[in-house]
């Protein structure tokens, strides 16, 4: 059984038992979320599409971690103005496991 989240203004195709990383949650690590925006959930041919969300489909995880991913490097250079910016940025997030997925098709 697999489902697509939407967590963070991203959207995740997630099964049970898998690990990613979605934007930084405000929760410990250990903790139980949940995630109540999902837009579809399916197992093999049976596939239920919300409009926007599935009614009553709500997928569980485990936080796992917390940390800040590589660092991104934004360098701006105008041209004959003798201008240039260099900044740096490393976005936070939180890495979970995917425990169930309920209300399924």
């Amino acid at each position: 059984m697999y489902a697509v989240i939407k967590t963070g203004g991203k959207q995740y195709r997630v099964q049970s038992g898998e690990q990613l990383r979605v934007e930084a949650l405000p929760a410990e690590v250990g903790s139980a979320v949940s995630f109540d925006q999902v837009l579809m959930v399916g197992e093999g041919d049976a596939v239920r599409v919300g409009a926007p969300l599935v009614s009553g489909a709500q997928v569980k995880a485990t936080v796992l971690a917390h940390g800040r991913g590589e660092k991104v490097t934004i360098f701006k250079l105008r041209r004959r103005k003798h201008s240039k910016t260099t900044r740096g940025h490393r976005q936070d997030y939180t890495e979970v496991r995917i425990d169930d997925i309920v209300g399924g098709a």
